[in-house]
């Protein structure tokens, strides 16, 4: 009797394992699901779309995306975190992914819940003043603000994101006093901002962009690494005097921790072919981006360089 039981287990589990290298050979067949943590129609959103849509053609299957914005990122993640480790269900990932369990208690997700796929863009940011602000240079924006009683306003597009993190950085480096004003998104602040309703904001490319070529806002600097091709006639934050608040804003694909190797390796493929096509670089260019992909080795290299950066940035901004 007891061998009988030990090869019906034993079949099984050799059953399971079949079905199992069987469903990852006929991966996908069936839709796949893309959750974005913000906004539709956000920068992050219509970036998304850039990618899925090749994604689409390359996978041979319809992939919908899905905005779940809330928490800062926390609900969409947890939502993918809790997802069937399938490759059908997949989160579209940023520098939240890092900040947030650094910045927040009792978190319904960690990042161990999840896992790379592979990165597809990186979008520049902008720090913008209205445009009757007198600052034409974030030096003078420092030197107001060092003056400024009451202390100036900025406008918070939300807590652990690149552009809110560039604000603190230079509040840090450089002992100036800001009074945050917090939104659940950068399209509104960029209106109150252009309006006067408060003194500077850290904006996206996508909605700084038409609004500094329209001479509505001001661009002081770009807080990424190199000079945008939007707007290469405005200095990075290192040029501008301060290195320290450079932040890279970039979008990726993460998985259900334990989705198969081979699930993850025909997304690495498939999102590499859809963001290598000129349709979908042009979208990404248009949406405030650019196409920037890692595989999934990389893109989990460059998360744990990122991870330490940001580490050192938040010891930073406790002291």
């Amino acid at each position: 009797m007891q061998r009988r039981t030990f090869t019906l287990s034993a079949l099984a589990m050799s059953a399971a394992y079949s079905a199992l290298a069987q469903s990852q050979d006929t991966y996908p067949d069936r839709p796949l699901k893309v959750i974005v943590p913000y906004p539709a129609g956000g920068v992050v959103d219509v970036q998304t779309r850039a990618m899925t849509q090749g994604l689409t053609t390359e996978l041979g299957q319809a992939v919908v995306v899905e905005s779940r914005a809330g928490a800062n990122g926390n609900l969409a993640a947890e939502a993918v975190a809790r997802a069937a480790a399938d490759g059908y269900t997949l989160l579209v990932s940023a520098p939240f992914l890092i900040n947030n369990p650094m910045q927040e208690n009792a978190l319904r997700w960690a990042p161990k819940d999840l896992i790379p796929v592979a990165r597809f863009s990186m979008s520049p940011s902008f720090m913008c003043v209205p445009a009757a602000s007198p600052a034409k240079t974030v030096r003078d924006y420092v030197e107001m603000a060092k003056r400024a009683k009451p202390v100036l306003q900025f406008g918070d597009p939300g807590a652990g994101t690149t552009q809110t993190m560039a604000v603190e950085i230079l509040k840090s480096t450089t002992g100036i006093e800001l009074e945050a004003v917090p939104y659940k998104g950068a399209p509104p602040l960029a209106l109150d901002l252009i309006n006067n309703a408060f003194s500077m904001s850290v904006l996206p490319s996508s909605v700084a962009f038409p609004h500094v070529k329209s001479g509505k806002l001001r661009a002081l600097a770009t807080t990424s690494s190199a000079r945008s091709a939007q707007l290469p006639d405005v200095p990075t934050i290192a040029e501008a005097g301060y290195p320290d608040a450079t932040v890279i804003s970039w979008y990726g694909l993460h998985a259900p921790a334990n989705t198969p190797a081979a699930v993850l390796r025909k997304l690495e493929a498939a999102i590499k072919a859809a963001i290598q096509k000129p349709e979908a670089q042009t979208r990404l260019v248009s949406a405030g981006g650019e196409a920037a992909f890692m595989g999934t080795d990389e893109f989990t290299r460059f998360i744990a360089s990122d991870t330490q950066m940001w580490e050192r940035i938040n010891r930073t901004l406790r002291k």
